[in-house]
């Protein structure tokens, strides 16, 4: 999690790779799509999730505790599984964010009575007493069918605490970790496929220069070591924003050690200072985002043309393992629990983040919004005992189909989003191939005032129905709340229309759609 700086990158006014754009008038929108070009597999883990320790996304929001009179299993809330499992959760990033390099596995395992209180210095300034560890956070990850993503401490940590927590949680024979663990209760070592070495060590993870870092992420990897048939993803901090020199540094003296490297890109409408208003916002506002958001798409080519530098054969993921909006806190909340609303704006972002990962899934191979519950740009909400789900949660519930399914090749041309001087593709798409043949598109229209038609004609693939759903709302900032929770919620398609090889469909101002086609 960052909290220190932020660099504007040069923003993408273009589809992605794939994906060429130019204006055209509404009426003219129009994807060509090869159903015979399957360009990359899309990795489920771009569907990611981030848990920190950061306000009330771990306590109140995902651990309750066992004696809880909220529904719960070991302490985690029921209803939060069950939300999580229906879109298919497939990895979950721990503990942090800013909060891993100042945290200390040992003080979160054994009995909770015991365990000593620690300062969250990052994030409010609160006392945590450790109820939720290593153990009640991988078991988390079983009850949700989530691979687990561990960040380790290289900020304030050391190489022996480091090994010895991979030791702690996967290895099965009877060494001093292995004991220690089943005497904790853990017979049977966990899963854990990704590790992260460091977070934001260019700031909040011990603002180091990048040769520094490099230096470090070579030797602390070393003792990051693979146990009892368990093998670890070794991720890498890259750079947050715009900073091709960090990305250059660490691929060329590490690259060769990594398995993955990460990035972080927020987006808001104004500075770190100030970010804007999380609800109230006109359309300049709007069209600043949006053009912010596809911004990413510039942002991964420049560091994807970096690591092709280095590593010829994309062995190399790249891991966007902090995105999405940040707003200034919602008034009267506690400071540093980056409390904020999420409205049909946020849901388009996270819509155009998606279709992005998904257009550059030869290389990018994860990514984990920030957050899961109750901060930043949330999936989930909590107060007591209520419950809900945001609009940017419906956004990943539309776009699970694609999780493991085959991009395709495409061609997109599409009506301009015009404001002032500036201007933007009023759609952004993705497209996929399922398992049996069916056809999967994700649309966004950017556009709140102008509904489009795309004309969709298909290459060597003869569509016979046509489903799906639709995300959308009358206001710009409409949002859930828990007196109305289903006031962002999508509606079926209608209007998809099929004549030969090409499918007509009717894409609502501001939304987002998820289309099968068979």
């Amino acid at each position: 999690m960052k909290r220190h700086r932020w660099s504007a990158c040069c923003l993408a006014l273009f589809c992605a790779v794939g994906i060429g754009v130019s204006g055209q008038t509404p009426s003219e929108n129009k994807l060509v799509i090869h159903a015979d070009r399957e360009v990359a597999r899309i990795a489920p883990e771009i569907y990611g999730h981030f848990a920190e320790h950061l306000g009330r996304c771990i306590y109140d929001g995902f651990f309750v505790g066992e004696d809880s009179s909220i529904p719960n299993l070991d302490g985690v809330r029921e209803d939060v599984i069950q939300a999580l499992l229906k879109i298919k959760i497939p990895v979950l990033r721990w503990p942090g964010g800013c909060f891993a390099d100042e945290y200390h596995w040992r003080e979160g395992i054994g009995p909770k009575d015991q365990r000593p209180p620690m300062l969250n210095t990052h994030w409010g300034m609160v006392t945590e007493d450790n109820s939720f560890g290593t153990h009640e956070f991988l078991n988390l990850c079983e009850l949700l069918g989530a691979e687990a993503y561990v960040a380790g401490n290289v900020g304030s940590g050391t190489v022996e605490e480091m090994q010895d927590w991979v030791e702690y949680m996967t290895f099965a024979g009877d060494s001093e970790m292995g004991l220690l663990r089943k005497a904790n209760g853990r017979e049977k070592p966990w899963r854990v496929k990704y590790f992260g070495v460091g977070n934001e060590n260019w700031g909040c993870g011990g603002n180091m220069t990048a040769a520094y870092y490099a230096d470090l992420y070579k030797r602390f990897q070393t003792y990051v070591r693979s146990y009892s048939g368990n093998r670890i993803v070794k991720v890498a901090c890259g750079p947050g924003g715009d900073d091709a020199d960090w990305m250059e540094t660490v691929m060329k003296e590490a690259g060769s050690r990594m398995d993955a490297v990460s990035m972080h890109y927020y987006v808001m409408t104004g500075s770190w200072g100030r970010k804007g208003h999380a609800t109230e916002f006109d359309e300049g506002d709007w069209f600043e985002l949006m053009k912010r958001t596809r911004g990413v798409h510039d942002l991964i080519e420049k560091y994807s043309a970096i690591m092709d530098r280095y590593d010829r054969r994309k062995r190399v993921g790249l891991y966007v393992d902090e995105w999405g909006t940040w707003w200034d806190p919602a008034e009267g909340s506690q400071s540093g629990f980056l409390v904020q609303q999420n409205t049909l704006r946020d849901a388009v972002s996270a819509g155009i983040f998606l279709n992005a990962f998904n257009q550059h899934s030869d290389r990018v191979r994860m990514a984990n919004i920030a957050q899961t519950i109750n901060v930043l740009q949330a999936m989930i909400m909590t107060e007591g005992e209520k419950m809900i789900v945001t609009p940017t949660y419906h956004v990943f519930d539309l776009y699970q189909i694609h999780q493991g399914a085959r991009k395709l090749d495409t061609e997109l041309t599409s009506a301009l989003y015009k404001m002032g001087d500036a201007e933007l593709p009023a759609l952004d798409v993705s497209v996929s191939k399922g398992a049996e043949g069916q056809i999967y598109l994700t649309i966004c229209n950017l556009d709140p005032q102008n509904d489009q038609t795309l004309s969709c004609e298909f290459k060597n693939f003869e569509p016979k129905e046509v489903s799906g759903r639709v995300l959308t709302a009358s206001a710009m900032n409409a949002h859930n709340t828990f007196d109305q929770p289903e006031s962002v919620t999508p509606k079926p398609l209608t209007g998809g229309q099929i004549n030969g090889s090409i499918v007509t469909l009717q894409a609502p101002s501001k939304s987002v759609m998820a289309i099968t086609i068979r």
